[in-house]
């Protein structure tokens, strides 16, 4: 098994950043893929951003492409999301995602390809 906790989210003004934490506990890492989703009410959840652990391969939504990051430490078992030039439309629910495998293809994207889930932290942009 595999825990994630999100934290970081709250409210910002439209143009500031946030940065998200997910820590992850349970089940060593090896060969993991790890993702960031995103959910608004009455929304579908989508795919944001994903990082290929042991290498650190990133690959972005367009949507988010050039104001957010992701990236992790590995000896705190944690993985980031750097949310920069924050627009109202980012408002959502933030989760993190781990993808244990079998991996067999880079990006992973759909959301029934990852295993584990938090619970999700609040992201408000305000205009």
């Amino acid at each position: 098994q595999v825990q994630l906790v999100e934290s970081g989210g709250g409210l910002v003004q439209a143009g500031g950043s946030l940065r998200l934490a997910c820590a992850a506990s349970g089940r060593p890492f090896s060969s993991y893929f790890m993702g960031w989703f995103r959910q608004a009410p009455g929304k579908e959840r989508e795919f944001v951003a994903t990082i290929n652990w042991s290498e650190g391969s990133t690959y972005y939504a367009d949507s988010v492409k050039g104001r957010f990051a992701i990236s992790r430490d590995n000896a705190k078992h944690t993985v980031y999301l750097q949310m920069n030039s924050l627009k109202p439309e980012d408002t959502a629910v933030y989760s993190c995602a781990a993808d244990v495998g079998p991996i067999t293809s880079w990006p992973v994207i759909e959301e029934n390809e990852y295993d584990y889930w938090g619970q999700g932290t609040q992201v408000t942009v305000s205009s």
